[in-house]
């Protein structure tokens, strides 16, 4: 049997996401600890905690998932205890990734919409517990994946591969525990991105024109409002985070929904869940592409760790030379 048009694109996709999205998601984490982008301590928590969380799904899911069972089939990593723990680890990685996403996007709604509530919130310390807090319970919720595996195939007497228990397909009690971590993870996120991101929105529209009558009557018409750019500058970055969550996962939410509603035999011929995993799995490089296009300090930041490395580069070749 040939290799089917889709199998060829992913052999060639996860190789060059994992050569991007790892140097981007390294260099983001180590511009924005150096706390040089103009943002708040609590929003450059969360966006370091993302891009760790994207991280660690590339290295998990990625590489040592998707590319080494397809390059490298015999490696250590294709041992079926150590592929279970890995599954577990993945599945843990994107649920910290997702909720510490929803973390960042109701901090910037308090931000935003609840100024009484900002001063207490929207702090570095609420963030430092937000994130643990996710870290504990994605990690604490996705221990039972572990259990789930058996071996594919055994090789030189050692099992390999990782595929689904019979006992778990067929359990109601694992097939009510499957429904409920994909209710909370991504079903669940992405009613609040739609829900939060519709009333920040419908307050920002509100505010904004109540603001421009006030400083229309006061004679402030012509002048720069700081308090709307600043307020303009937080909302592009939500809702360019949001959004493209919203976009890339969009697909992984029919999946979920189709299977659950029709069951798994209607989608075995199906390419939907390997092209809702390519775009879920794209989502772990978008924000530092984000970042470029909407914080000028992060593009000014990006600049000098590129000269950086570049004059690294170019003295370690002429020492070489030498």
């Amino acid at each position: 049997m040939g290799v089917s048009l889709l199998d060829q694109i992913t052999s060639t996709y996860y190789p060059i996401l994992a050569a991007v999205g790892v140097p981007a998601n390294v260099v983001t984490i180590v511009i924005l600890s150096r706390g040089k982008c103009c943002l708040s301590k609590c929003i450059t928590r969360y966006l370091v905690g993302m891009a760790a969380a994207d991280l660690m799904v590339l290295t998990t899911d990625v590489i040592l998932r998707s590319i080494v069972e397809m390059y490298f089939p015999l490696s250590f990593f294709t041992i079926t205890p150590v592929c279970s723990l890995n599954w577990t680890l993945a599945n843990a990685a994107t649920t910290i990734s997702i909720w510490l996403t929803v973390g960042f996007t109701f901090d910037r709604f308090v931000a935003i919409c609840c100024q009484k509530q900002k001063i207490k919130y929207c702090t570095e310390r609420t963030a430092s517990v937000v994130i643990g807090t996710v870290i504990a319970l994605s990690c604490l919720i996705n221990v039972p994946w572990y259990f789930t595996f058996e071996s594919a195939y055994i090789i030189d007497n050692k099992p390999r591969g990782c595929t689904w228990k019979q006992s778990f397909i067929t359990s109601p009690s694992w097939t009510s525990i499957v429904f409920l971590y994909f209710t909370v993870s991504p079903c669940l996120p992405f009613v609040l991105f739609l829900l939060v991101n519709s009333l920040t929105a419908r307050y920002i529209l509100v505010s904004g024109k109540i603001r421009r009558l006030l400083r229309g009557r006061n004679g402030g018409e012509n002048g720069k409002d700081p308090e709307m750019d600043n307020r303009r500058k937080s909302i592009v970055l939500l809702f360019s985070i949001s959004g493209s969550f919203i976009a890339l996962w969009s697909t992984v939410i029919v999946y979920v929904v189709s299977e659950r509603a029709l069951g798994p035999e209607y989608l075995a011929d199906s390419d939907l869940p390997t092209i809702s995993f390519m775009l879920q799995i794209l989502s772990t490089c978008t924000n530092t592409c984000i970042y470029v296009l909407t914080q000028r300090k992060f593009r000014e930041e990006l600049k000098n760790v590129v000269k950086y490395f570049g004059n690294f580069i170019v003295k370690l070749i002429i020492s070489l030379k030498h």
